[in-house]
């Protein structure tokens, strides 16, 4: 089929390629604008747009709908619009722009949370199991009828960055079959069942660290923010960020300690909570990179006293 792809982010370039061997005709690939991107603040190319150059496809850059962007992917003569992760809203006139409209990739079991985080918010729920969600786009926020669904475990360990990408690849296929079927007429959508929840996008108020929360909320938590915007607690006023967290299991050396409360045991650090206690693993303090725990632990002459806000 004549297919434009909207994405931005790393997570789309899988199912991207995935299109692209399936031998579609990719007539464009619409992308957000370039950003600045580390401390040089140089301009720099989604990792959409970098591969669909690689690939020698037609990229159009936009943070949003404009009548121009419009009135040229209509013109393209597309027959299905797909997206994964384009981070802007197709707005009621892009909608017809392809003749069958738009299909997209979310990850997760619509209308479990529709938004734009749905991974990270699975993760910080404490969610077991989730998936993806290939829908017809419609006006709504991930309101639109659904054509497939496919489930995914979340291992107890796995960040919300781990499972990402995962979902990413796990999804290039899925969605390559999906669009398949659609092709061939063989697939039509169904509506949405079900209670709806959401999943906003993160901030940096999501980064903090409720140390009195039960282990597995604060588990659940770090993991769902790594590895943005990240898991960050306060030495001094100063922001450590937590990297790596586990679950100390059946060990039986784990200390009595209260929220936020740290304590070496031989090479291992633990960190209380408002139950029992969250093994340490690797933290970043600021202005210096990642370590292991035990390490920054063990260069702090208050380290017998030092609790984390």
């Amino acid at each position: 089929m004549r297919l434009v792809f909207a994405g931005t982010p790393i997570t789309a370039v899988p199912s991207l390629d995935a299109l692209v061997d399936d031998g579609h005709e990719i007539v464009a690939v619409l992308t957000r604008d370039d950003a600045k991107v580390g401390r040089s603040r140089a301009l720099t190319p989604s990792p959409v747009a970098a591969r669909a150059h690689e690939l020698g496809l037609h990229v159009i850059k936009s943070n949003r709908m404009t009548p121009e962007v419009t009135a040229e992917l209509t013109a393209l003569g597309a027959e299905l619009g797909v997206i994964v992760a384009y981070g802007a809203l197709i707005d009621a006139a892009t909608l017809t722009a392809p003749s069958l409209g738009w299909v997209n990739l979310h990850f997760s079991l619509l209308p479990d949370l529709r938004g734009a985080a749905p991974a990270q918010r699975a993760v910080m729920r404490g969610d077991t199991t989730t998936g993806m969600t290939i829908f017809q786009l419609t006006a709504g926020l991930d309101e639109g009828p659904v054509f497939a669904v496919q489930r995914s475990p979340i291992a107890e360990d796995e960040t919300a960055g781990e499972l990402l990408e995962r979902l990413a690849g796990e999804g290039a296929e899925f969605l390559a079959e999906t669009v398949r079927a659609i092709g061939s007429g063989t697939l039509s959508a169904e509506p949405q069942t079900g209670e709806a929840t959401f999943a906003p996008k993160l901030g940096k108020h999501d980064s903090a660290i409720d140390w009195a929360a039960p282990l597995d909320v604060v588990d659940a938590h770090i993991r769902g923010v790594t590895p943005e915007p990240g898991a960050v607690a306060q030495v001094d006023g100063q922001p450590l960020r937590i990297l790596r967290v586990a679950r100390p299991g059946g060990k039986t050396d784990a200390p009595a300690l209260s929220p936020g409360q740290l304590c070496a045991v031989g090479r291992e650090v633990f960190v209380g909570t408002g139950t029992s206690p969250l093994q340490l693993l690797s933290v970043q303090p600021a202005g210096k990179k990642p370590m292991p725990a035990r390490d920054w632990l063990r260069g702090r002459r208050d380290a017998a006293t030092l609790v984390l806000a």
